[in-house]
């Protein structure tokens, strides 16, 4: 009997040794679960922080809006370049406008000077004709000269070469100058030459020959002319070897 009792008294005071450890155990596994609820209640706190850390990060972000404004501003330079690219390109047209083949009058004998050298040869067989814009304005230039070595009445006329036509209309502007490489003789002394102090150049307008001409004077001592063989080249931008060779 007593031992009976004694191993149920041993058992219930074991009984309560075990309620009493799964107690303990239970109470700080619910510490451990209440610390978690803590800290994950804590958690969204922090996230909380971040997020005004972010906040804050955007507002420094939002200081680099000064990239932001100078990207704007970099759109706002492209918008300048284009300006500056229509003022550019406002200009070429303008450029380009000064001389527009189409556009420009035809040069008349008041609006170039027409002067006179000796090639660089003995004897003198080409003398060349250079005629420059003093119009203040831009102006074509046709044709070939049309050159009278004596009264403009009775003197023969001097043909033009048509291998020395330029491709291209012969437009001034102004201050520019245009050629005319011209034969006089053939450099011999047999030949019928006669002595020219000056002589009369005449330009052609749009349906012809123009009204007036210019008096270009000859060198000191003037120049020999045989009007025979005696032939022009058209006005062109310069003198250009081989198609002004005659």
């Amino acid at each position: 009997m007593r031992t009976t009792t004694s191993r149920t008294a041993l058992l219930v005071a074991a009984v309560a040794a075990v309620s009493l450890g799964l107690t303990a155990c239970g109470a700080d596994e619910g510490a451990k679960d209440a610390g978690s609820a803590k800290t994950t209640a804590g958690a969204p706190a922090a996230t909380a922080t971040t997020g005004t850390a972010g906040a804050a990060g955007a507002t420094e972000s939002a200081a680099p809006a000064a990239p932001a404004g100078s990207s704007a501003g970099s759109s706002a330079a492209p918008a300048a370049g284009k300006g500056t690219a229509g003022g550019a390109a406002q200009g070429t047209p303008a450029a380009a406008g000064s001389a527009p083949e189409a556009k420009a009058p035809v040069c008349a004998h008041g609006d170039v000077r027409i002067t006179m050298k000796k090639a660089d040869e003995v004897p003198t067989e080409h003398i060349v004709l250079t005629a420059t814009n003093t119009s203040g304005r831009s102006c074509r230039l046709l044709g070939h000269p049309l050159i009278a070595f004596g009264e403009i009445q009775t003197a023969k006329d001097v043909p033009a070469v048509p291998a020395s036509k330029p491709a291209a209309p012969v437009v001034l502007v102004p201050g520019a100058p245009a050629y005319a490489n011209v034969r006089v003789s053939n450099g011999g002394v047999h030949e019928d030459n006669k002595v020219v102090k000056e002589f009369n150049v005449n330009l052609f307008a749009a349906d012809g020959p123009a009204e007036g001409s210019v008096v270009v004077t000859a060198p000191a001592g003037g120049i020999a002319v045989d009007e025979a063989v005696a032939k022009t080249g058209y006005w062109t931008p310069e003198l250009r070897n081989g198609a002004d060779d005659f």
